[in-house]
């Protein structure tokens, strides 16, 4: 399987900013089951700046159940700003290098909405993820801010906690 996939927390509003505030009462043991499923497969993970230095600030002292995974998969961090990426397995990849990642199996561009809308922009997305938490927040970050763009969708799943799983591949782009 070789793709980028974006994964993201999402409200019904369309903010995906600070999803630790809004998203842990729809995360249910069925979506954190299928997550963790997920993350095995995946070859390295994608990270932007800010998504790097939060996690890379707090996996190292974790003791949650993922935390292995997480310190030790392969990390790709885009940055024009960084200098260097010093949590376990890091690399700092430009972003016209981002495409050539694919190579390596499934990428799974984790958080960075910032990320994930300019490699939209960039049509560096092959599947993009939703889990739609049913909830409004009324401020914060949206994933799409002024950009149109068409998807066809592949699978819905609805959990427990009623999240639902979208998943997408990206059609042809409308402007």
């Amino acid at each position: 399987m070789r793709k980028i996939a974006a994964g993201l927390f999402i409200t019904l509003d369309g903010v995906v900013e600070n999803p630790g505030a809004w998203q842990q009462p729809y995360f249910s043991p069925d979506a954190a089951q299928e997550m963790a499923e997920s993350m095995a497969q995946q070859a390295g993970m994608l990270l932007g700046r800010r998504t790097y230095e939060e996690f890379a600030a707090s996996w190292p002292h974790s003791d949650l159940p993922n935390a292995a995974h997480m310190n030790s998969v392969r990390k790709y961090v885009v940055s024009t700003t960084l200098e260097k990426a010093d949590w376990q397995n890091s690399t700092l990849v430009a972003p016209d290098q981002i495409g050539q990642l694919r190579e390596e199996g499934l990428i799974q561009v984790v958080g960075s909405p910032t990320l994930v809308r300019w490699m939209l922009r960039n049509d560096l997305v092959d599947e993009l993820g939703l889990i739609v938490c049913p909830v409004t927040v009324g401020a914060g970050r949206r994933l799409f801010e002024g950009d149109e763009f068409a998807f066809a969708l592949e699978e819905a799943k609805p959990y427990a906690s009623g999240a639902v799983r979208l998943t997408y591949r990206r059609a042809n782009q409308v402007t």
